[in-house]
């Protein structure tokens, strides 16, 4: 009987999913199709193919709108044209589950107008958070707020996932790391 057990056992864990890990620098990023606020698709390998992108995953709505995560968009807004100018789109990330994600990104959004070069992507039903390995399935979490920038070629150059609400990247961190645009 203790035999059969086991072989169940295992049966169970093997047929249990795989967690994806997120990737690490040198990697390629996993491309994705997730709609921005506005509904439009926007594909990673698309945006990656025009510019390099600094990725920052939010924790979207656990309950509550999350001050860690209003206070890094509104760090990273007052900084966009630094962005900008060194040729970098900001792609925020939304999770949430598909029942009330288009409302809760848009109440988020509500005093933080994006300029151009600057897009929130929505994640329902967290398949890109379950994707790059960020999903953070405790009660009322929902994504380790994570920051990756990624070159041209779709590979990671920077990779920093908080374990925690704090210990984000600020702006000033990021933009430290971005190439310069020759003149």
């Amino acid at each position: 009987m203790h035999l059969y057990r086991t072989s169940i056992l295992w049966a169970a864990l093997l047929a249990a999913p795989v967690l994806a890990a997120p990737p690490s620098v040198g990697q390629p990023a996993p491309d994705f199709t997730l709609s921005s606020v506005q509904g439009a698709p926007v594909r990673l390998s698309e945006l990656t193919a025009q510019s390099p992108v600094a990725l920052i995953v939010l924790r979207g709505f656990p309950g509550y709108q999350c001050p860690l995560c209003q206070r890094q968009v509104q760090d990273f807004l007052k900084h966009a044209s630094a962005f900008t100018d060194a040729g970098v789109q900001l792609v925020f990330i939304y999770p949430g589950p598909r029942d009330t994600i288009d409302a809760k990104a848009r109440q988020f959004l509500e005093d933080k107008p994006l300029p151009p070069g600057v897009h929130m992507l929505l994640d329902p039903g967290y398949e890109f958070t379950a994707l790059y390995g960020l999903r953070w399935d405790a009660p009322r979490e929902t994504a380790f707020p994570s920051t990756f920038l990624i070159d041209k070629g779709g590979r990671v150059y920077f990779q920093k996932v908080a374990m925690l609400h704090g210990g984000r990247t600020t702006a000033a961190e990021i933009i430290a790391l971005l190439p310069r645009r020759k003149p």
